[in-house]
């Protein structure tokens, strides 16, 4: 590798001005391409501290050799020409959108002098009509044969095509009338194209004209008793209905849209996007794109790459009159300049805030969201992946056998109130759910008699209490004595002898992963220490950077950003992140529900829930007489007397409501 200082520019030479650069290694092959406001300013960021920079522009710069750049005059110019740089020398540390299909395209050969429609994939051509993309073939080819009934456009190749003219006979879709026949004369190639003119007018949206022509034909020749064309209106009509059907109308104002939605998590981001032509989708795509490819990109930077690469190569025809995003990129006002530039017309860059447009934002959101799930589920199904992954850890954590057994454990809480934690397991790569666990953190008193809980305290406190159980299953199951079957005699140990099923802490982990840094790890250890346990790792997963903390290291392991194991370390914690979460949530909004029967002397959880359940609501408590409470089961004269007081008085108290949603309660308490 090099060192980035043995080519690093001298800050007087590099210009202020905007422009593109790129980095080179030393066989002269382009690694990175990039644009800057100020050439100088951005360039000086990558020759800082070797130690300060993103693992992966760190790995970058070290793998360069050189580094030059090309001043232009305005911020236009600079993404232009970083979109066509990209493109010529498809570098490899720039952010690459993994298309997740090849999608195929209703295309026009408008450049021929009988224009053909025919599917198509991969590069576009000039001179070709595009419409789409769809998500299958065929639905192209079933939408076609409807329309070749009223646009009969020539469907065939260029070899069948040159033999109809030859033999002078057209093909099958020429004698059923699916096909002008373009080839045996039957019309001109004026005719012809004007056909295919038709066509894609009525496929980029404009269908009103074509549905009222049809109608005022069929009328027409209804009028004057030529039932037989009637018939064939009426068809033709019906056939342009059904092929409309297949797109649904979802802007009533026929806007011509691109609709984009992503859904990202640190590592990578799903990309929808919904083509919208006059009021109904057109296409849907997809992609999955690594985030981490040049740095941690937000939102926003994800957004420009992604217009870039997607406009970067489209004829005016692709970029439609409004672009719409979830996040506005870096410079906003540039890439709508840019978009503008293509498509030789204003394009309207912007996010949606309400109406029609926001809601169908949310339904490609959703898609999108969808679609990483997919990506992710598929890879953790992946067997290859998940055995990599395990062995990327055990190589990387120097441990003496793969971590067969993860466990996770998370801490939850809100300035230090409701404290929750959350442990999860992972076996083979694969989420143990009937084996999570959720603790209620306590906290340790202090010598002035408070209760310290802090991360770290919590972190020792839940791991001592779940080591604990699982020490004395160790140790009871030391004392069976085995018969002759070698299956545990009832009693104590390890397997529950009433289900047949491991206890609840049953079996230790190879691995134990904590959400946090140095800080937690070490109190981590520190409690499996106290417990006298020596053969259970414990690393520790930093969110910001991804970096891997051991107990004791002053520096974190630094795992591949490509690697399975940093994946599978990844989702491990995001779970128990979810469910440390979810499980604070729900103490949370318990702990905020309040009702006329919390503050009654005596009156606990038990004996509430039986009130509750017997009258239904603390409104028909307040009006019933002492009796009838002291008949409810568990609830004695005294304590209804009580309970029938404290109603009474406070009968012109503020309803019960929700301390968080402010949502009264009609006097209602749920029954947990």
């Amino acid at each position: 590798m090099a060192d980035p200082s043995s080519y690093r520019p001298k800050p007087g030479e590099i210009p202020v001005d905007p422009g593109v650069y790129k980095f080179r290694d030393k066989d002269r092959r382009v690694i990175y391409v990039g644009k800057a406001k100020s050439l100088r300013s951005r360039l000086s960021s990558y020759f800082q501290d070797i130690a300060a920079l993103h693992p992966r522009t760190r790995t970058m710069v070290t793998t360069g050799a050189s580094v030059e750049w090309t001043v232009v005059r305005n911020e236009v110019e600079a993404l232009q020409l970083e979109y066509s740089w990209i493109k010529e020398f498809d570098p490899r540390f720039n952010v690459k959108y993994r298309d997740d299909k090849s999608y195929p395209y209703l295309a026009v050969t408008m450049g021929e002098e009988f224009p053909r429609a025919q599917v198509m994939r991969g590069t576009k051509r000039k001179g070709t009509r595009y419409f789409g993309p769809y998500a299958h073939a065929w639905a192209i080819r079933e939408t076609l044969d409807q329309l070749l009934r009223v646009f009969p456009l020539r469907t065939c190749s260029s070899g069948v095509f040159r033999r109809a003219g030859q033999v002078g006979r057209p093909c099958l879709l020429g004698y059923i009338d699916k096909c002008s026949a373009p080839c045996v004369g039957r019309v001109t190639p004026e005719e012809h194209r004007a056909i295919a003119e038709e066509f894609c007018d009525f496929m980029a949206g404009n269908t009103g004209r074509f549905v009222k022509r049809l109608e005022r034909e069929m009328r027409a020749a209804s009028d004057e008793l030529d039932f037989e064309t009637a018939a064939r209106r009426r068809d033709d009509l019906q056939a342009l209905e059904k092929a409309l059907e297949r797109s649904a109308v979802v802007l009533p104002d026929a806007t011509d849209a691109d609709v984009f939605g992503i859904a990202d998590d640190e590592l990578e981001a799903a990309v929808q996007v919904f083509h919208v032509r006059g009021g109904r989708i057109r296409g849907q795509r997809g992609w999955v794109v690594d985030k981490q490819s040049e740095g941690d990109l937000g939102l926003a930077e994800v957004v420009e790459r992604l217009l870039g690469q997607v406009y970067g190569g489209e004829s005016p025809e692709g970029v439609p009159r409004e672009v719409l995003v979830p996040a506005l990129p870096p410079e906003p006002e540039a890439m709508a300049d840019l978009l503008s530039e293509v498509r030789g017309a204003n394009v309207d860059l912007r996010v949606p805030q309400r109406g029609d447009k926001h809601t169908l934002m949310e339904t490609v959101n959703r898609n999108a969201t969808q679609a990483l799930a997919r990506h992710k589920v598929a890879r953790a199904g992946d067997l290859t992946a998940r055995s990599q992954a395990l062995q990327d850890l055990q190589d990387a954590l120097e441990l003496q056998q793969a971590p067969l057994r993860i466990e996770c454990f998370d801490v939850s809480h809100v300035q230090g109130t409701n404290v929750v934690a959350s442990m999860v397991v992972f076996e083979d790569g694969l989420p143990r759910k009937g084996e999570y666990r959720r603790f209620i953190v306590r906290g340790t008193p202090q010598p002035d008699g408070s209760v310290r809980v802090d991360d770290t305290a919590a972190m020792d406190e839940i791991l001592t209490r779940r080591f604990r159980h699982y020490l004395e299953d160790r140790d009871n199951a030391g004392d069976i004595e085995l018969d002759d079957t070698d299956e545990p005699s009832p009693g104590s140990g390890p397997i529950d002898e009433t289900t047949g099923k491991p206890k609840r802490f049953a079996y230790p982990p190879q691995l134990v992963v904590v959400d946090g840094g140095k800080p937690q790890v070490d109190a981590a250890s520190r409690a499996l220490e106290g417990l006298g346990i020596d053969d259970v790792a414990v690393v520790g997963l930093a969110k910001r950077l991804e970096e891997v903390w051991l107990p004791g290291d002053d520096f974190p392991v630094i795992l591949p950003r490509t690697s399975d194991g940093l994946y599978l370390l990844q989702r491990v914690r995001d779970e128990a992140h979810r469910f440390a979460i979810t499980f604070h949530r729900q103490r949370r909004s318990k702990a905020m529900t309040r009702s006329a029967l919390d503050d009654i002397p005596g009156l606990g959880a038990v004996r509430r829930k039986a009130l509750l359940k017997q009258f239904g609501s603390v409104k028909r408590l307040r009006a019933a007489t002492a009796d009838e409470i002291a008949a409810v089961k568990g609830i004695g004269p005294a304590l209804a007397a009580t309970v029938h007081s404290h109603l009474k008085e406070d009968g012109d108290a503020t309803p019960a409501v929700n301390l968080t949603t402010g949502e009264v309660l009609d006097d209602k308490e749920t029954i947990r």
